[in-house]
Formats: C-alpha cells, sequence, structure tokens
C-alpha cells in the first residue's frame, strides 16, 4: 500500500472496502492510476458517468457555469435550474421536480411527499411498502426502507413506517396493504440487491393494485434511469407511469444531483415543506443539463441497449464453457453475473490486475455497468480478461465416480 493509501487508511471512517489502487484521470470508458496504467471501466462510479468520464460537452457545461455562478440559494431562480427542469419533465410522465444532492435525499423527499399526501388524501396514512433486498441509500429512514436485515441491524430501534415484502410478488404487496398503505416504493430492476429482474407483468400488475387502492407508485430510478436499461427511464419498458420517481447516479454524470418527481395529483408540498441548501445549484443544474442533453440528443439508451444484448450474448457464450457461472441476467448495461461459488471479491481482486473493473454486489455475483458509450471491441475487451480470470478461479468438475478429474 502506499503512502497516499496508507493515509487514507487512517484518516477516514472504515464503511467501504477499497482496492488497493488510486485513480488520477479517466476519458469515456477508460481510467488511469497514478502509475500510469490503464483500466476498462465497467464500473462506473457505480453507474454514475454514463457518458463516460471527462466527457466534453459535460466538461464545456461545468467550466462555463463555474466561471459564471455557482451557488444562489433556491430562494431565487436560475437559469439553469428551470431550463433542467423543463427538459427532464418534457421527457418523462411527471408534472414536477425538486433538485437534491443524492439519491438518498431524493427518496427521502420522496417519502416525504407521500406521507403528506397519505395525510391529505388517506386518512393520515402515512406506510410504505418496500421489498426485501431493496437498496434506497444510508440515512436513517432509507435503511429502514431498504430490505436488507444486515444493513438495519445496528441500528435499531429504526424509523417507523416500513413494511419490507418480498420483491417481484405482488400477491405479497396486496397482503401488506392496509388502512395505514400511503404508498409502495420499488426498484424496477434491483442493482445493490444483485441485479435481480422482475417478471414482466409485476411492475403493471403493483401498478393495478396501487390504482385499486387509492395509494401511490414510487419508482425508484436512481440506479436505473438516464439510459441504464436501454431506455431513459426503465418503467417506459414496462407500459406505466409511476406517481413518483426518483433520479441520482447518472444524472449528473459524475457532478452530484438528484431529483424526484410527482404527478400533479401528488404534487402536494407547500412553501416550507421541504428544501435544501445546495439541491439545484446552477453548477450541478448545468452539468446535469448537459448530460440529459447528450442522452437524447444522441440517442446514448439505444445504443446502451445494444451494447447490453452484446454484452449478456457474450457472457452466455462464456456461461457455456465456465461451469463457475451459473446465471447471466440484467437489462441494457446493468447486468450481473451469479457464480457458483463466493468467489466474487478474489475475482474482482484478480480482474483488476488485468485492467478491468467490476463490483463484486454479491459475495457470488459479479455486477457490470459500464458507461453507455462503451463500444463493441471494449465489451469483448472486458469478457477476455474475464474469461482469463474465472479460468484461474474455476473448481475442478467432479467425474461421474466422484474421484475428480485428474
Amino acid at each position: 500500500m502506499d503512502p497516499l493509501q496508507q493515509a487514507a487508511e487512517q484518516l477516514f471512517f472504515s464503511v467501504v472496502r477499497r482496492l488497493p489502487v488510486t485513480f488520477v484521470r479517466g476519458k469515456g470508458a477508460w481510467l488511469w492510476d497514478d502509475q500510469g496504467r490503464r483500466y476498462l471501466d465497467f464500473v462506473a462510479g457505480w453507474a454514475v458517468v454514463n457518458l463516460g468520464h471527462s466527457h466534453p460537452v459535460v466538461v464545456q457545461a461545468i467550466c462555463e457555469q463555474a466561471r459564471t455562478l455557482t451557488q444562489v440559494s433556491n430562494q431565487f431562480y436560475s437559469v439553469p435550474q428551470t431550463r433542467l427542469a423543463r427538459l427532464l419533465i418534457h421527457h418523462c410522465c411527471l408534472d414536477r421536480v425538486f433538485f437534491a444532492n443524492s439519491g438518498a435525499e431524493a427518496n427521502e423527499g420522496a417519502i416525504k411527499l407521500a406521507r403528506k399526501w397519505g395525510k391529505l388524501h388517506r386518512n393520515g396514512a402515512f406506510e410504505v411498502i418496500t421489498t426485501l433486498n431493496s437498496f434506497h441509500g444510508r440515512t436513517l429512514a432509507m435503511v429502514a426502507a431498504t430490505g436488507k436485515p444486515v444493513y438495519q441491524a445496528p441500528y435499531h430501534p429504526l424509523p417507523a413506517g416500513f413494511v419490507n415484502v418480498p420483491y417481484d410478488d405482488v400477491d405479497a404487496i396486496r397482503a401488506a396493504t392496509s388502512e395505514r398503505t400511503c404508498a409502495v416504493m420499488l426498484e424496477p430492476i434491483q442493482g445493490e440487491g444483485g441485479v435481480n429482474v422482475p417478471h414482466d407483468d409485476y411492475l403493471a400488475q403493483v401498478r393495478h393494485w396501487c390504482d385499486q387502492q387509492n395509494i401511490l407508485l414510487i419508482l425508484d430510478e436512481i440506479q436505473t434511469g438516464m439510459g441504464r436499461t436501454g431506455t431513459l427511464f426503465a418503467y417506459e419498458q414496462a407500459g406505466i407511469e409511476p406517481d413518483i420517481l426518483t433520479l441520482a447516479k447518472g444524472l449528473g454524470n459524475g457532478v452530484p444531483i438528484g431529483a424526484f418527481l410527482a404527478k400533479e395529483r401528488a404534487a402536494v408540498f407547500e412553501p416550507g415543506d421541504h428544501g435544501s441548501t445546495f439541491g439545484g445549484n446552477p453548477l450541478a443544474c448545468s452539468a446535469a443539463l448537459a448530460t440529459l442533453s447528450v442522452l437524447v440528443e444522441q440517442e446514448i439508451p439505444q445504443h446502451a441497449a445494444e451494447m447490453g444484448d452484446y454484452l449478456r450474448q457474450r457472457l452466455q457464450e462464456l456461461q457455456a464453457t465456465q461451469c463457475l457461472i451459473t446465471e447471466v441476467r440484467g437489462r441494457g448495461l446493468l447486468i450481473a453475473i451469479e457464480l457458483g461459488a463466493e468467489v466474487a471479491q478474489e475475482a474482482t481482486r484478480l480482474c483488476l490486475e488485468e485492467g478491468l473493473l467490476v463490483n463484486p454486489v454479491k459475495p457470488t455475483a459479479l455486477r457490470f455497468m459500464p458507461p453507455l458509450i462503451v463500444t463493441r471491441d471494449q465489451v469483448d475487451q472486458a469478457v477476455e480478461i474475464l474469461t482469463r480470470v474465472l479460468s484461474r478461479l474455476a473448481v475442478p468438475v467432479p467425474s461421474p465416480s466422484g474421484r475428480g478429474s485428474g
């Protein structure tokens, strides 16, 4: 471990397992470390730099805005914020937006909005149904919303008002709904849970149930939004519309910004109900405006769909020859492979040695979320590295006699 990494270990809270590499520069789908070595980035800042590192349009927007105006607070209007709001709402099914600084903040705002709506329109209902293996953020309330007991255990007692049920199970949502329920909050695809893709009719059935019960449907598209799954928003592929939508990650292509949007019927906030000092500042909004403009004008989601199909095809071909892979799943450029042993951490380390960045989303699964501008050649390079790594990790298949193969 070099001196900088040693200093970091002494200075920071130990809340993440870092790999022994220090990055200093990025371009497109590539990163360079402080030794000048190049890496193919299939993590993209945890599905953040959808346009790739240092995209020239985003860089120019940030530089121009930084020279002009970075912060005025939401006591006043600003041009980048209004332009971003107009473009975002034009390309989705929602009517109102609030800009925050992160995905956790966006989800917190969405829950507050749903609770106030329940108070006004559902006799004070306040509970939100979420799912097991979900991930909605690290604040105390979002830990309660996130259906992972291992994340929740250190922080009891948790804020009340969340009911966790199995994912991809409409009957479980029906059974959990009561007069206290104001909303259901789901990820269209569970990202941090392992890239879990529900049945094709799951979201449509949940939407129908919410309509029947007069409760809100909140879709957390912090990871699936901004083109990641092959359309600008994942809800489009389900043929439904949410009442509330949350975004972050790819919205600013690396500049911190989050947002929650709502249909007019759910837009019950009044002055003083919510706020943010830095949320929607001109610098972040300029970066997001540039990002969204490029995504739409250059049809980046369509490219992500094509490259996602190609990556899944290559991984399925690898699965046919590699006994360690038991499943390939995902949509667009949010993909995971399930492994037949708890070797994801070791596979990640070996990939790093070979110049490929991947994410061990579970002990038995690797997640791939490259920039959406990734090319076929870069996909091929990644699969070639992965092939070598998994071959080193493969467990020999026992012979029919049970004595092994060699």
